[in-house]
């Protein structure tokens, strides 16, 4: 028993489209699914899964990708790119100082082209982190439901990664953004007993949303949902 995680799923009005944002700026394949297009990542980076929705960005997401820099230059080279494929600056109150890039892709959805030399995200790969929304409690949360060690738990903010390295995922702490109705992004996980595993998670701290075949919908202790599916 146990949950793996599979992917970020993101909803996308234009799954094709927003597939081939993410794919051109992580270099990445992109591996047609029957729950939507699939971009598989290197060992230890966290696939992204674009799932087909009509629902309506609303507000900031609780989620949002980092992107690594080795180099200013390549810094400069991801954020030509992004606009390139169809994304574009945004301003969600970051300081002139902070040496990130805000942008969004063709869908609205938030992401940062981290600096060079970010010590944080040193090793993590070029996907480094999904920013969530969350408390100290979600991180605890996750740590088990995935059984990966916390790396860092300091002033609320928590942050997850897989023994093997790779992604971080990491929350923030309060104050949360608001929720405009269900996230656009959450994350999938997979199990070989599904009725086990969604208890377990229950257990945990999760809330049992709905049920279908073969796939059950949770919410995490922060009101995040996720999808547990059979393996």
């Amino acid at each position: 028993m146990g949950s793996r995680l599979v992917a970020l799923a993101c909803d996308a009005r234009d799954p094709g489209q927003l597939a081939r944002f993410w794919a051109g700026l992580l270099g990445r394949d992109l591996v047609g699914d029957a729950r939507g297009p699939l971009l598989p990542g290197p060992p230890g980076e966290v696939a992204l899964r674009f799932v087909p929705s009509d629902s309506v960005k609303s507000g900031q997401s609780r989620v949002h990708l980092h992107v690594t820099s080795e180099t200013p230059e390549h810094q400069a080279a991801s954020v030509t790119r992004a606009l390139d494929l169809g994304g574009h600056h945004v301003d969600v109150g970051q300081r002139p100082e902070e040496g990130h890039v805000v942008l969004a892709d063709p869908e609205g959805n938030e992401l940062c082209v981290i600096e060079a030399g970010n010590a944080f995200l040193a090793g993590c790969g070029l996907l480094g982190e999904l920013a969530c929304d969350g408390t100290r409690a979600v991180g605890v949360f996750w740590s088990q439901a995935l059984d990966w060690p916390l790396v860092w738990d300091q002033d609320e903010e928590t942050a997850v990664q897989s023994p093997a390295g790779g992604t971080k995922i990491a929350w923030g702490g309060p104050p949360l953004v608001p929720k405009h109705g269900p996230n656009r992004q959450r994350l999938e996980l997979a199990t070989d007993d599904l009725d086990a595993e969604a208890d377990r998670l229950v257990a945990l701290g999760a809330t049992r949303l709905a049920s279908y075949d073969g796939r059950v919908e949770l919410a995490d202790p922060s009101d995040n949902e996720l999808w547990l599916t059979r393996s």
